[in-house]
């Protein structure tokens, strides 16, 4: 019976991938041990065990990008958080790690190097984070990628893993009950406003601030504002405007939605091009520009439209996009060209890839 770790936290673009392709493995292999590695600081605390796996706990390692006072700290918390990595790995008895990025994969790759653990990488964004990048060079050769292109020793593209209720969804099928599940008109044209697992207070912002015209307009709202943040919108017309802090039912919400408005990241990206919802996507304007990088396969063949942070506003949406969900013969063709253009069977891709290196160690 194989004892898989899997390590990654702190975003929804971490930890969305790592339950993915937990639940391919287990499907695939219903024998397999699954413990899944984090820090206290991450999202993972909630989804993991609410996913039924079983999580560990290690002390977090935040690397600074520039030099400040911080940086002289880093060694000893990094030996502190290797020595409990090697301990969890130890007891789990770990025939492979698999890591997805996140302050919990610098001091797990680092102990599993030193136990002589098989080590996969899987990197989420079409730019390489510092942990993976670290591993890649000097602890693998198994290096699996969400974009063709990453710049990563030993990398082969197989996709971003997402959940199978995202990857075989019909949105048509469902697009009645998912209208009906969130209280919205079964006919009206329909935005879906999320900013991911936190939220954006620009996407926020601007949308919330054209919600009179979008209803003027004939348009529903479906907006996710996220979990800390809240929003008032008065209903000024016949069709609803519903702000939720978060969405559970994902599927649903792609189902019911005619066009969304969303930042950039892996997992969006992969989710949102992969059931074919044409999409306005609003880079997150700080980090590496990875979330431009990763929109940029779906954008290029008229998939989607890519909007600067700071010209997403309400002027903007005001302009835009009550003509873009009129116009459904756009829209279907958007449809058409963000379907297929990046895997969605990334997660039993990667989960039968772990069982190889797994059986090649053995």
């Amino acid at each position: 019976m194989p004892s898989i770790v899997l390590a990654g936290g702190g975003s929804a673009g971490h930890t969305s991938p790592l339950i993915a392709t937990a639940d391919a493995l287990r499907r695939i292999d219903p024998t397999v041990e699954i413990l899944a590695l984090g820090t206290e600081r991450g999202l993972e605390t909630r989804v993991i065990p609410e996913a039924g796996y079983r999580l560990e706990l290690i002390p977090p390692v935040p690397l600074p990008r520039k030099p400040t006072p911080a940086l002289f700290a880093v060694p000893g918390k990094m030996l502190a958080s290797v020595s409990a990595a090697r301990r969890i790995l130890d007891e789990a008895k770990a025939d492979v790690l698999v890591g997805f990025g996140g302050y919990v994969s610098t001091p797990a790759y680092v102990a599993a190097w030193r136990r002589k653990t098989p080590i996969v990488v899987h990197e989420g964004n079409a730019v390489p984070g510092i942990a993976n990048k670290f591993a890649a060079r000097y602890c693998t050769q198994h290096v699996k990628t969400s974009f063709p292109g990453s710049d990563l020793p030993h990398a082969e593209y197989v996709g971003l893993p997402i959940r199978r209720a995202i990857s075989t969804l019909d949105r048509a099928a469902l697009r009645a009950e998912a209208r009906q599940f969130f209280g919205l008109d079964p006919d009206a044209p329909t935005l879906f406003v999320t900013g991911g697992s936190q939220g954006a207070q620009q996407i926020n912002q601007a949308v919330s601030g054209a919600a009179a015209d979008l209803q003027a307009a004939g348009i529903q709202v479906l907006h996710a504002i996220g979990p800390k943040n809240t929003l008032e919108v008065p209903q000024t017309g016949r069709y609803p405007y519903v702000v939720l802090n978060y969405v559970d039912r994902m599927d649903l919400a792609y189902a019911a939605a005619d066009l969304v408005v969303c930042r950039s990241g892996a997992n969006t990206v992969t989710e949102v091009s992969g059931v074919g919802l044409p999409a306005i996507y609003v880079p997150l304007p700080i980090g590496n520009g990875e979330q431009r990088l990763n929109a940029k396969p779906v954008v290029d063949v008229g998939g989607g439209v890519l909007i600067d942070n700071a010209e997403m506003t309400t002027d903007w949406v005001r302009a835009n996009v009550p003509q873009l969900l009129h116009d459904r013969e756009r829209l279907t063709a958007m449809s058409t060209a963000a379907t297929g253009v990046i895997r969605t069977d990334a997660d039993d891709r990667l989960a039968r890839i772990i069982l190889d290196v797994v059986g090649s160690a053995s």
